[in-house]
């Protein structure tokens, strides 16, 4: 079986190389932290196919030293590692201060887990076996979001700078973890529109289903306790039965 799954893999990684030639990721670093060694070597012969240079690390502790002290562009990490497990290795990393986007790989197919990754800090979320065409376009959409740059996003007394990563309200620092900071620059993308929790998980999380949600409102009431407690009037807004809006203010 495992065979049969590493030769698809590789199938895939081939065919993929034909279908989106014109869009070379040059220059680009990812770590595969994955300690079955055939599925991490098929799985970096195909990222090294499209151009990314990749490192291999076959345990959690060897991953998060490569992690901390290499600027990646994006990690693709495995949940069940020896040596640390792939959420131990996730939450240090981040609480390292590190933004550096990362996919997990897992077996694990409950939306528990799959909360419990995102809550860790990853940015997207694979189940095992999966189709490397899949892990492609994912691992694509997520550099792209990285590399965008933009204008200093301003709502009222708000203001957010992409290129700095900073966060100020009143004049006064801001700090957000990555997650917050990714939902905060979301609303702010779209100020005056109400985005459904549906909406939220597909662009900050860039998943698709909708078990997820609930989790949209633990970040929500992160982000007020920050961004609206203490301040002279509210900035984000629940719009009843349909989700949220960031803006001045909301008409009745």
């Amino acid at each position: 079986m495992l065979r049969s799954y590493l030769e698809e893999i590789k199938r895939q990684a081939g065919h993929c190389i034909k279908c989106v030639q014109g869009r070379k990721w040059w220059n680009v670093r990812l770590l595969i932290i994955e300690d079955e060694p055939k599925i991490a070597h098929s799985l970096s012969e195909g990222f090294q196919a499209e151009h990314f240079a990749v490192d291999v690390a076959e345990d959690g502790e060897k991953g998060l030293q490569l992690a901390t002290e290499i600027r990646y562009d994006g990690i693709v990490l495995d949940w069940n590692l020896p040596r640390m497990d792939g959420l131990s290795l996730l939450r240090k990393l981040r609480q390292s201060g590190s933004s550096t986007r990362v996919l997990i790989l897992s077996g694990r197919r409950e939306v528990a887990d799959r909360v419990a990754g995102l809550q860790a800090g990853a940015d997207d979320y694979l189940i095992k076996p999966f189709s490397f065409q899949e892990l492609l376009a994912r691992m694509h959409t997520l550099l792209r979001r990285a590399q965008e740059t933009s204008e200093v996003l301003t709502v009222g007394d708000l203001v957010l700078d992409p290129q700095r990563h900073m966060v100020t309200r009143a004049g006064k620092p801001i700090k957000l973890s990555q997650r917050e900071y990714a939902l905060l620059e979301y609303l702010m993308r779209n100020v005056g529109r109400t985005v459904t929790r549906t909406m939220v998980v597909e662009h900050v999380w860039n998943l698709w289903f909708d078990g997820l949600t609930s989790v949209v409102d633990v970040y929500i009431s992160y982000l007020r306790a920050k961004i609206d407690h203490g301040y002279a009037y509210p900035l984000i807004h629940t719009i009843r039965g349909i989700g949220f809006m960031l803006a001045t203010e909301v008409k009745k």
